[in-house]
């Protein structure tokens, strides 16, 4: 009975011993899967933060400009549009807000939302600006139409001087022979009508007036010198019966 009781008494201590053991087998274990763990993990996060540039602004930093990517480009916009309307239908609902939103997107397409009416609220708005009672925004804005209006007027006052100058033969020496050309062009039209009005002038002139020989206006005429250019007859000549039909043609002006 004794050497019995010895027996299950090592055979205890024995289990005791055993059971110590893989305790601690499995803490050390466990301990060693951990710290593979954790390095690996260490490592990742560092290899992430290296390869991505985002990372080097920050993390959840965006750089702000356009996305040359066409398909992330319009994800993009789908997402924020998303967001956009939402923190509008918040912003009315929370603060009992007339809000109007609209949005066009890279391809034309329309986006909106309004609480009440898109129409409706961009009415208020223009009655709301045009009723405004900002003076000086309207003195201000006066003044710089008044500013550009004075540039213009200067600029076509320069464009007619030069314009008069270069038709009175000065300042010449800027234009190019294009423009010389047609200043040319310009004064012979000019001269061309002068001419003509000059004729039509004499004409009348003579009309008017009743020439009888001996009279008053007829001595005038006769005394006068000859004028190729308004046709008047030289003094003592002959009548015009005496020559032949191609010299009684007015003469041309060139």
């Amino acid at each position: 009975m004794e050497l019995l009781a010895r027996t299950d008494e090592f055979i205890s201590s024995i289990s005791l011993v055993f059971a110590a053991y893989s305790k601690l087998g499995l803490c050390f274990l466990s301990w060693c899967f951990g710290s593979a763990s954790k390095a690996t993990a260490m490592a990742y996060q560092n290899e992430s933060h290296e390869s991505s540039p985002l990372r080097k602004l920050g993390r959840g930093k965006v750089e702000i400009k356009r996305i040359e990517n066409t398909t992330n480009r319009q994800v993009t916009f789908c997402k924020r549009r998303s967001g956009l309307l939402k923190k509008a239908y918040e912003l009315s609902v929370l603060c009992d807000a007339e809000v109007a939103l609209i949005v066009f997107s890279s391809r034309g397409r329309l986006y909106e939302y309004s609480n009440d009416s898109v129409k409706s609220t961009i009415e208020r708005y223009k009655k709301a600006s045009a009723d405004s009672s900002n003076t000086g925004s309207v003195s201000e804005a006066n003044a710089q139409y008044y500013q550009q209006e004075a540039a213009k007027l200067r600029s076509q006052i320069g464009n007619l001087q030069n314009s008069n100058r270069h038709m009175l033969g000065e300042a010449l020496s800027s234009l190019s022979v294009k423009e010389l050309k047609s200043l040319e062009i310009r004064l012979e039209k000019g001269i061309s009508r002068i001419r003509s009005k000059k004729i039509s002038e004499n004409e009348r002139k003579r009309q008017n007036m009743n020439l009888v020989p001996g009279g008053v206006e007829f001595e005038i005429m006769q005394s006068q010198p000859y004028d190729s250019r308004n046709y008047s007859q030289v003094n003592g000549l002959p009548p015009a019966s005496h020559y032949p039909h191609h010299d009684q043609m007015a003469l041309q002006l060139v």
